[in-house]
């Protein structure tokens, strides 16, 4: 039987267990990344692990979501990683050189390595032949301090591409219709493998678009084998010597399968609020626009630049547009100044701003009361942009370039206009972001401790009897943008949770930080797909502070799951669905003997207010079950 790719790479860095699907399994990990709206946290804990060098062949800090410095607090942050990263042998990359994930597949990704991200879109390096991974900042600390990752075997799904992509379609129409097809929690427990003949007509950024976006069905990870494009690329980048060819075998085995035809797609928009809403552009119509943003690590390419330039050259935004571009690193934007690609778009009357994250987490750039937005981004959940009743939309950079000098949604290949070649274009190497960690040395580097970064809260080991108020009964998809707002307004206080917790769910329920406060332990109920979206930690070291012990859901997106594991609450499922309708804000819970029923696998809550009994399920690993018993990670290391 052959194998895949994904298992190729995973059975190469195998340490233990048994590399099957539903196994739990632990990995080398070879590098890993963080950013700073989640890394400040990361580095906390990775102090408290009392370790010195990182175990990684490679670990990158990178500053790129918390860039608008309107107070000392991102300022902080940022000299606080960076002075952790010297003690630790971590590499800084400074602000304004770029976005995490563009310059990690510009300079350090290698076909076959792993990597392990405090962001959801680390799969990003699945675009070059890696299996890359997105967690929470505790389990990138500890693969930095021990070279290890846990997690569950994945099964894999192949989807095979047939035929090649039509002029005005590109990519990210790609990833839109697999969303269409497997919804967002359709890549959950699974690894989405890219095959077929299709695959050669794709560049490696057109399929880290593809991986990058693979985050939104909930997936462990999206890879695409490593080939001649793969070889030309890392060419291109001054890296040719990190190549090696890498796919899957011709009879390869795979759990599930799916085909799209590429020849048959055409420009499609995920409509608000959620990545998997798609329709054709055709079919949504010539909707009005208000404002366009490109950029983002999903779409911040030079090549997708590069064709943005090309339609803008030569016309003007519409009158009524705001055209905000953010290129996704420091090298794309020099090369872009060079051959006068960045005066085109600049004398079309596009606003440039830094490059980095940005809009895409909140971070300005916030759409008009009631507006209608195209963005080429990764998510449209509703209220992300900063703007609660705006309309997003995610297109690819044609689609939302076109718009931006028609006024309307538009559909490229109805403009009568021809899109050029971009030709592959040589980058020069520059480090000059790049601080390395020479002579670093604990003993001889202190950490910058601002006054706005706080300990991280830490829970106590699983008692007897779990008693809890439920303070909270949410519906289907809850992201951790719900759970956790992120935007310049609270992105400055990402280390400081004492502060966050204060805007806990505001975006649903304002009262929920201060019911909390009063109930001391809590509950929540929750619906689908529970916390999806980013792989913020905050989604659940915030609910800790605040006293929340279990949250019970009819099922958990896979990152916040292990978060809230990772900080002792427990994540339970129930096992008739129909029980989620039953528990009601007020009602008092009650688990009794929750070790052992922890250890059994089923864990029974009772409703005290109505006096039901309800059967939930774990699914938890032998390892998760002590992360639990001990009342988390942290705890559960230090013995």
């Amino acid at each position: 039987m052959g194998k895949t790719l994904a298992y190729k790479i995973l059975e190469d860095h195998l340490i233990d267990g048994k590399l099957s699907p539903g196994e739990e399994i632990t990995i080398r990990i070879d590098q890993t990344l963080t950013q700073d709206s989640t890394g400040t946290m990361v580095y906390l804990q990775l102090e408290a692990m009392e370790v010195d060098r990182v175990k990684t062949e490679l670990s990158v800090a990178y500053i790129d979501h918390n860039t608008l410095q309107t107070g000392f607090e991102n300022a902080d942050d940022h000299e606080f990683i960076k002075s952790v990263a010297k003690r630790h042998g971590v590499l800084f990359s400074k602000p304004g050189n770029g976005i995490c994930h563009q310059l990690h597949l510009e300079n350090y990704g290698k076909p076959g390595k792993t990597l392990l991200g405090s962001d959801s879109h680390t799969p990003t390096g699945g675009g070059l032949g890696m299996i890359a991974i997105g967690a929470g900042g505790l389990d990138v600390a500890v693969a930095m301090a021990r070279g290890t990752y846990s997690l569950v075997a994945p099964k894999v799904v192949k989807v095979e591409l047939k035929g090649s992509l039509k002029p005005w379609v590109s990519a990210k129409d790609v990833i839109l219709q697999v969303l269409k097809e497997l919804t967002v929690k359709g890549g959950v427990g699974r690894i989405i493998e890219y095959t077929g003949e299709g695959v050669k007509s794709l560049s490696v950024t057109d399929r880290a678009t593809i991986t990058n976006m693979g985050a939104e069905l909930g997936a462990t990870t999206s890879v695409f084998p490593s080939d001649e494009n793969t070889r030309q690329y890392l060419k291109s980048q001054g890296r040719e010597e990190a190549y090696r060819p890498l796919s899957a075998d011709e009879d390869a085995v795979y759990d599930e399968e799916l085909i799209i035809d590429l020849d048959s797609l055409t420009p499609l928009a995920a409509k608000p609020h959620s990545p998997d809403n798609v329709d054709t552009v055709d079919a949504i119509g010539e909707i009005k626009v208000d404002q366009v943003a490109i950029g983002s690590c999903t779409n911040s390419s030079y090549a997708d630049l590069m064709k943005v330039a090309a339609i803008l050259k030569g016309k003007k935004v519409h009158p009524d547009v705001s055209l905000v571009i953010s290129p996704g690193s420091s090298r794309i934007l020099a090369k872009m100044a060079e051959n006068g690609a960045l005066a085109d778009i600049i004398s079309a009357g596009a606003r440039v701003i830094e490059n980095a994250c940005g809009p895409c987490i909140g971070m300005g750039q916030s759409p008009k009361s009631g507006a209608v937005s195209l963005r080429t981004f990764n998510r449209n959940f509703k209220g992300r942009s900063g703007t609660l009743d705006a309309d997003v939309y995610l297109v690819s950079p044609e689609t939302a370039a076109i718009s931006a000098v028609k006024g309307v949604l538009t559909d490229g290949r109805k403009s009568g206009e021809a899109l050029p070649e971009i030709p592959d274009t040589d980058f020069e190497l520059n480090d000059n972001f790049i601080v390395y960690p020479e002579g670093f040395d604990k003993s001889n580097t202190e950490v910058a401790m601002g006054p706005n970064i706080k300990p991280f809260p830490r829970n106590t080991a699983l008692p007897e009897t779990v008693e809890a108020k439920v303070v909270l009964h949410a519906g289907d998809n809850i992201t951790t943008d719900d759970i956790m707002p992120s935007d310049s307004r609270l992105l400055p206080y990402r280390s400081n949770i004492p502060h966050l917790s204060n805007y806990c769910f505001e975006k649903i329920d304002k009262g929920f930080s201060e019911r909390c406060k009063e109930a001391g332990k809590c509950a929540i109920a929750g619906g689908e797909n529970y916390g999806q979206g980013s792989s913020r930690e905050h989604a659940a070291l915030a609910p800790l502070y605040l006293g929340v012990k279990l949250v019970a859901a009819k099922s958990f997106a896979r990152i916040h799951r292990s978060n809230l594991i990772n900080s002792g609450i427990m994540p339970l499922v129930f096992d008739n669905p129909a029980d989620y309708d039953d528990i009601s804000t007020g009602d008092e819970l009650v688990i009794e003997n929750a070790p052992q029923q922890v250890k059994s696998g089923t864990v029974e809550i009772k409703n005290i207010t109505t006096g039901k009994t309800y059967k939930t399920v774990t699914n938890f690993s032998d390892l998760e079950i002590q992360l639990i018993l001990k009342g988390g990670k942290i705890n559960y290391m230090k013995g």
